[in-house]
């Protein structure tokens, strides 16, 4: 019996055509979770949900939290490609329900906030299984030299998803009902599925003659066994959970404040939609770049502190008059500043993981991740709510620091990884 790898890597292509690949891909990804984490709490606030509760709901997300302990099912079953496809038309079914449902009465509470939130928690878990198969297709085709431009086309088609999702459409509820925008984010996302299925889709290669429990320690105990092999996987696992705590802690709560401050879903929608994202596409592309040339260690020294330092412009807005170009100028900064620590930040979770354990390695980074976006979310609503936003503000800028104490095991980490890599290639 000769082992083969859970999925072939895509076969060579050029640079330029790879990137295009991860575009049509991230575009794809960004889209849901944009309408989930700045669609859906503008909706909310519109409809006269209180911060608890947007807190509480787009805390839900729990399934990207936990997309680790399927992972292995997509690393195992089919090809990427199919899960992929199938993700997107069901997102697609999602949109179209709520487009269909009474979303108008959902600030009421009861019975219409109980079935909004049902439909997403579906989306979440949808969204997060097609997050699995996209990033491990990124994996397989990028060399780990590309990882840095990578990322940053990556960043760059994620956050024009979120144009679209959290901008264009927030913008299109100033002139047609909210089951108007969500029935447009149906249409779009089956737009979605006729682009993925341009992409090309290695083979999968198994071996057909290993029992059952063979099958799961090599899809379930072997990666977490390899990841756990690193020196200091565990202030590793922690540092991946507290990078972006600053930002989470600020991104709910961000147009809540924006809302409270007198502006319309007009204004918000062209700040914090289009041109913030504007800004988060050339912080991310800047980032990428000087991902590549200053090294992943560095980056996430240097770019992480810009990030955490540009929540301070929402404390000073907070204690200032609201003004348009207030609004435009902290949304530019903080967007920019968080596309340039994101970049670095993602290529530091690719650089961790092993091509043969891709989906289920970088699930287990991403969920990480993500559990930390959903402990402050839940807590997000009520925190600004006792604290007002200038002190709630203040205290995300504090938040991005005890990532920073558990850089030095980072750096051992991702050398051991590209020794580990080395000895592989020479090996083979």
């Amino acid at each position: 019996m000769t082992a083969a790898p859970s999925a072939a890597s895509p076969p060579a292509r050029s640079l330029r055509a790879k990137l295009a690949i991860i575009a049509a891909l991230y575009f794809a990804q960004g889209f849901p979770y944009g309408v989930f984490s700045e669609l859906v709490p503008t909706f909310l606030r519109f409809r006269g949900v209180g911060l608890a509760e947007i807190g509480f709901l787009t805390a839900i997300g729990v399934p990207w939290s936990i997309k680790f302990l399927w992972a292995p099912l997509v690393d195992r079953l089919g090809t990427r490609k199919r899960w992929i496809l199938a993700m997107q038309l069901l997102l697609a079914a999602d949109f179209a329900v709520l487009a269909l449902s009474d979303v108008a009465a959902v600030g009421g509470g009861g019975r219409a906030l109980l079935f909004v939130g049902g439909v997403l928690l579906a989306l979440t878990v949808l969204s997060a299984t097609q997050d699995i198969a996209i990033d491990a297709y990124a994996i397989e085709l990028l060399e780990e030299r590309e990882y840095g431009v990578g990322n940053g086309v990556k960043t760059t088609a994620y956050r024009l998803a979120l144009i679209t999702s959290s901008g264009l459409l927030v913008a299109l509820a100033a002139v047609v009902p909210w089951s108007g925008v969500f029935a447009a984010a149906a249409v779009l996302m089956a737009l979605l599925v006729v682009v993925t299925a341009t992409v090309p889709s290695p083979p999968v290669e198994r071996a057909r003659s290993r029992s059952w429990g063979e099958e799961m320690r090599i899809a379930v105990v072997d990666p977490f066994r390899a990841f756990l092999a690193i020196p200091g996987a565990v202030p590793v696992l922690v540092f991946v959970l507290a990078f972006k705590a600053g930002d989470f802690a600020l991104l709910p709560m961000s147009r809540p404040f924006w809302i409270d401050a007198g502006f319309g879903p007009g204004d918000i929608g062209v700040a914090v939609g289009t041109v913030g994202v504007v800004a988060n596409i050339a912080g991310a592309l800047l980032g990428g770049g000087l991902t590549t040339r200053l090294g992943i260690f560095r980056a996430l020294w240097m770019l992480g502190l810009a990030q955490a330092a540009s929540n301070l412009a929402y404390y000073g807005a907070a204690l200032a008059a609201p003004s348009h170009p207030l609004l435009y100028g902290v949304v530019v900064v903080e967007q920019f500043t968080g596309g340039l620590g994101t970049a670095a930040f993602l290529a530091c979770l690719m650089a961790l993981c092993e091509r043969r354990y891709a989906a289920t390695q970088y699930a287990l980074l991403s969920a990480l991740f993500d559990v930390g976006r959903r402990l402050v979310f839940a807590q997000s609503g009520v925190a600004a709510e006792q604290l007002g936003y200038p002190t709630y503000f203040l205290l995300t800028f504090v938040l991005a620091f005890p990532a920073f104490v558990l850089l030095p095991w980072v750096r051992r980490a991702l050398a051991a990884r590209e020794a580990r890599t080395v000895t592989a290639a020479a090996a083979g």
